[in-house]
């Protein structure tokens, strides 16, 4: 039997990539099979690399036929990656840009749940850690995971939701939130998953959340905790001035 997302939507999954070549071979190759059918395409983009990470896509490609490769020539940043691969997703006709890190941070087995909520009609799914469990049990620190928590409480607060993590990096977007969110116009920073779920709620899209676990360890992320949550405050900030 044919699965329903995969009769009706068109999926990329994009995955961005900096100096990702010791990590990514094996996140891509723990895409369920199952998961890996109803994608129509693997968006690696490799954001100014300076190891072998171009290489290693390349060589994937060859066995998993639907892997395409975007290069920058030097590094955008985080935001700037996602916002060549929402180009890209409307350009070409995609319903649904998943985002999957390639540093394996993100669990690929829960790419699936996260396309589910569109068949009711979401328009932006979120993976939320807290709806999982504990955080601090996936190796996340003291520090992240209180101001995890704060942050997340004064979003709510200002933003008039019940959200249970605004500051995760498992996002998927339908292709009307692609067109009614302004996202040329946000940051290239870490901060721009916050930017994009205040476009979502200044655009009234319907925002859904699902259960993923905590993966933390060394190497998996250089967000440096301290300016990333004053990016956030600033993001408030602008939100209260509708300044975004």
């Amino acid at each position: 039997m044919k699965d329903c997302i995969l009769e009706n939507f068109k999926i990329v999954c994009y995955m961005p990539a900096y100096n990702a070549e010791l990590l990514m071979e094996k996140v891509i190759r723990d895409i369920p099979s199952e998961t890996m059918e109803i994608l129509s395409t693997i968006l690696v983009i490799d954001d100014g690399s300076s190891d072998g990470t171009a290489d290693l896509t390349q060589r994937l490609s060859k066995e998993f036929p639907k892997i395409s490769l975007i290069q920058h020539p030097v590094n955008r940043g985080y935001g700037g990656v996602q916002k060549t691969a929402f180009d890209w997703t409307l350009e070409n006709s995609a319903d649904i840009a998943v985002m999957l890190h390639s540093d394996g941070q993100y669990p690929p087995e829960y790419l699936k749940p996260m396309l589910i909520p569109f068949e009711k009609g979401a328009d932006v799914v979120g993976g939320s850690r807290i709806l999982y469990g504990d955080m601090r049990k996936g190796g996340m620190s003291m520090t992240r995971h209180y101001g995890t928590i704060w942050l997340n409480a004064l979003e709510n607060f200002v933003f008039r939701r019940k959200l249970t993590s605004y500051h995760s990096g498992y996002k998927a977007y339908s292709r009307k939130a692609l067109s009614e969110i302004p996202y040329s116009s946000y940051s290239n920073t870490f901060n721009f998953d916050s930017e994009m779920l205040v476009g979502a709620i200044r655009a009234g899209l319907a925002i859904e959340e699902i259960p993923i676990p905590t993966v933390h360890g060394e190497g998996f992320s250089s967000l440096k905790p301290v300016p990333y949550g004053l990016s956030v405050l600033r993001t408030v900030v602008r939100y209260i001035f509708r300044r975004i």
